[in-house]
């Protein structure tokens, strides 16, 4: 039987994989569990996510992507096979061809080594793309004409924006600060203001289904349980929304100067397209309550959010995997 042709999403929260004629067939974690004294992988994904925090001391959950790059070759490689295969996309014919995305603004040294991971899966041939312009794709815009396009991608580990036309991106900017940093920041401030310590699992629990950072209420209350860091103890306090707000002010505002700074590098003409288009929103971390009113407010011009955000950038990879010629032309 032939090999499918794969589209991998290796985001630094989640690893999609798309397979041509299949769809998308893996959406998990992108946690690896390691015995630390044997160097033997416990678990991958889902399983691997349901142990983070709990796990004895010579036992690690690991994210080996950070900030949208590789972090631990080794357990990258590790994790990539065990998804192929869990998604059953080897064959015993040929190898498959790969196209992986990768955030924009990244060095060739970084893009070679997440196309050294694809290649130690048996790729037989491995495409790299910028993960906006696939978001893009992946949400229905069509950039192949000389019109302006804007998509802001907020991932696990990066935020990236761009405003692509003629199928190439014209401005963009890519920045570390995207989903996991909101998880740190409601981490940081309930340590600072209620000496309370919660884990990364709870502090993503309340960025998604608590959390508003457009019109937040006050009255609405959210019970939160941790560990004291005055009496070592577990207690439970009691947070408001409008607290959320306040912790992920920083994070939010980095984003917005961002996209500003890539809208003043815009050339006039394009200028007028997105006044009329307004911004695409992709991206699992796109999805946080109010973000698209604050960024609509903030920018003036009008935010729209993709059907698919968590899955724009694998359903992308198919689309562009269907095209395979305009891949060939760009390696």
């Amino acid at each position: 039987m032939l090999a499918k042709d794969i589209g991998i999403d290796l985001g630094t929260a989640n690893v999609l994989i798309y397979i041509k004629g299949r769809g998308i067939v893996l959406n998990e974690p992108s946690i690896v569990v390691v015995d630390t004294e044997t160097k033997k992988v416990i678990a991958v994904g889902n399983e691997a996510k349901e142990m983070l925090g709990r796990t004895p001391g010579k036992v690690k959950a690991i994210r080996p992507m950070k900030d949208g790059v590789i972090a631990d070759f080794e357990l990258t490689e590790i994790m990539l096979k065990e998804f192929i295969k869990k998604a059953k996309a080897r064959r015993v014919i040929t190898r498959p061809r790969i196209l992986i995305c990768c955030p924009t603004n990244i060095t060739s040294v970084e893009k070679n080594a997440i196309r050294e991971a694809a290649e130690a899966t048996g790729a037989r041939k491995v495409y790299i793309e910028e993960e906006p312009k696939v978001a893009a794709i992946g949400a229905g815009m069509d950039i192949t004409k000389p019109s302006a396009n804007m998509v802001l991608d907020i991932g696990g580990g990066t935020t990236d924006i761009a405003i692509l036309s003629l199928n190439g991106i014209v401005s963009s900017a890519s920045i570390k600060t995207a989903g996991n940093a909101m998880d740190q920041d409601i981490i940081k401030y309930i340590r600072e203001k209620y000496k309370l310590l919660i884990g990364e699992k709870t502090a993503e629990e309340i960025k998604i289904h608590f959390a508003d950072v457009y019109k937040p209420k006050a009255k609405e209350k959210l019970e939160v349980r941790g560990r004291d860091l005055i009496t070592g103890l577990p207690k439970a306090i009691e947070i408001s929304q409008d607290e959320t707000k306040v912790a992920l002010q920083d994070t939010l505002n980095r984003m917005i100067k961002s996209c500003k700074s890539v809208l003043e590098q815009t050339p006039p003409e394009l200028s007028a397209d997105i006044v009329e288009k307004g911004v695409i929103l992709t991206g699992g971390a796109s999805q946080l309550t109010g973000f698209n009113q604050l960024l609509a407010q903030e920018l003036t011009i009008p935010v729209l959010m993709a059907e698919t955000p968590l899955t724009c950038v694998a359903e992308g990879t198919g689309i562009l995997l269907d095209n395979i010629k305009l891949l060939q032309e760009d390696q």
